[in-house]
């Protein structure tokens, strides 16, 4: 049940602010926004996470429809009076000012963003001090390092695009060159992982020395869960940052203390989750660890498929669905790269089928359509590369914010190149348990010294290398050369009766629940 500030600040009839278009003072504080600080002040202080959760997920963003559609909220000291001037509270609450703002009014300007960038410094400092005695909702920490990164990301991409920016906006960013630097965006991050000693306590709870998970990272002992629950997402945000650089084995081993095969905290929130297997997948993709890919894919396209209607309300949910579209685009590249149906889900690939079916047909064929399509689904999914280093503020201005992308995509569809007849000798290797290389080659329409380096291509890219420096394969089969002739070997499919039963049984369920409904004459 909501609290009653949340509900005083939903049904209050109090008139809106005026839009940007009309005149406004910027200090003027709602009587409803007055009551949400001080409220939302006082469940911090008493540590009521309930409470906490309900106004910062329910009531911000309704008081942002209702009073700040394209205006930012009053600055700091305009509400400083109804918290006490409370330093941690300000800080907070101007990140979520700065978050609203990059959000949803135009034309920030880079004093506004390093102002950002000086917050955040300000209260991670504060926090790796260890002195925050709260306990926050996991939501808000996992939005606090999720937006760090964001703008990041879009700091580099406004900075990046100097065509068109005026000879103020080029003096602000001499001015701010340090805000947002690469170095101190992953310092940050790295250090509340360090400090929080996350990844000691993931390996006590193996042991049974720990009990993380199953208090969803909250400590109930009195203590504070914001330092330990920033260092376990701050791993998530490495990630992202490593992805969006182009470090993609970087990235993975930043996540490798989270066992993403099993459920944990970062499931307990949609967008920790949906972005932990985003990354995760695109850079499996990348590296050519196929399997590893498809495999969680279609795990969290699962989940997604079952549960959206449950986030509906949320404010994420705009971006739950884009998210959710993009990884069936990749699905459906690493699909076609590495047809693995057996690490699929009979829902996932049917709704893949309605998506992409056409699509993945042609992208077997390797011709300039073939491409044309890798291009657009890797264009479309992929995330919104950066430089890490700045660009040379000096005449002529030109825009590099496309460079990075250009790059990795250049790569990728190198990488398809290199595998334009693998497709061929997939198909048919699967029809043989064996088959001498004079035939396939005639078969092929090639001579056998081409048909052997073709093999050798199809090992070689089929098998990778793992965060432990293991090779692993990502085929469907295997095959050897014994005397010119080729022995397949096509892996079994071992068959989990466990999950037909539980998906027997959820039909059942819907069934029965739908004519619980039904009434009878």
């Amino acid at each position: 049940m909501a609290s009653s500030a949340a509900s005083f600040y939903r049904d209050r009839d109090e008139p809106a602010a005026p839009s940007s278009g009309a005149s406004y003072d910027p200090t003027y504080v709602p009587d409803s926004v007055k009551t949400f600080v001080s409220h939302l002040y006082r469940h911090i202080r008493e540590r009521n996470v309930y409470e906490t959760h309900q106004m910062y997920e329910g009531g911000f963003h309704r008081l942002s429809d209702r009073h700040f559609r394209d205006i930012p909220w009053p600055p700091a000291e305009a509400v400083a009076p109804h918290c006490d001037g409370d330093h941690v509270f300000l800080l907070l609450y101007r990140e979520l000012w700065f978050r609203h703002a990059h959000a949803r009014v135009p034309g920030l300007s880079p004093a506004h963003r390093a102002e950002s960038w000086d917050n955040y410094c300000s209260l991670f400092g504060l926090i790796l001090k260890g002195v925050l005695n709260m306990q926050l909702p996991n939501q808000w920490l996992w939005d606090m390092v999720d937006e760090f990164v964001y703008q990041f990301q879009s700091f580099c991409q406004y900075r990046a695009k100097l065509k068109n920016k005026t000879q103020e906006e080029i003096n602000l960013l001499k001015q701010y060159d340090e805000a947002w630097s690469v170095y101190g965006v992953l310092n940050y991050l790295k250090a509340l992982v360090d400090k929080s000693m996350i990844g000691e306590i993931l390996e006590r709870e193996k042991e049974g020395l720990e009990q993380f998970t199953a208090t969803d990272g909250y400590d109930y002992e009195g203590g504070s869960n914001v330092l330990k629950m920033l260092g376990y997402y701050s791993m998530i945000g490495l990630l992202r940052v490593h992805c969006l650089l182009g470090d993609y084995h970087t990235g993975l081993k930043c996540l490798a203390p989270i066992d993403i095969s099993q459920q944990g905290v970062y499931t307990t929130v949609i967008g920790s989750h949906v972005s932990t297997i985003y990354h995760y997948g695109f850079a499996n993709l990348m590296l050519r660890r196929y399997a590893d890919g498809i495999r969680e894919f279609n795990k969290i396209l699962s989940y997604i498929l079952k549960y959206k209607q449950f986030h509906q309300n949320s404010p994420q949910y705009d971006q739950l669905l884009k998210k959710n579209e993009q990884m069936y685009a990749i699905l459906a590249i690493c699909l076609s790269l590495c047809p693995q149906d057996k690490l699929m889900d009979e829902t996932v690939n049917t709704q893949l089928k309605e998506k992409y079916g056409d699509k993945m047909t042609k992208m077997h064929r390797y011709d300039d359509e073939a491409y044309a399509i890798y291009d657009e689904l890797f264009s479309y999914a992929c995330p919104k590369f950066i430089t890490a280093a700045p660009p040379v503020l000096k005449e002529p201005f030109t825009n590099y914010n496309q460079d990075a992308y250009r790059l990795q995509l250049k790569l990728f569809l190198y990488e398809v190149k290199q595998q334009q007849l693998l497709s061929g000798i997939r198909s048919y290797l699967k029809l043989y348990s064996k088959i001498t290389i004079g035939k396939l080659a005639k078969y092929m329409d090639v001579d056998e010294v081409t048909l052997r380096t073709i093999l050798m291509t199809y090992k070689h890219k089929m098998h990778s290398v793992d965060s432990d420096g293991k090779v692993i394969s990502s085929a469907d089969f295997d095959f050897y050369i014994d005397e010119d002739i080729i022995h397949v070997i096509e892996s079994k499919l071992t068959k989990n009766h466990g999950d037909y039963f539980l998906r027997q049984i959820l039909k059942f369920e819907e069934m029965i629940n739908h004519l619980d409904k039904v009434q009878f004459d």
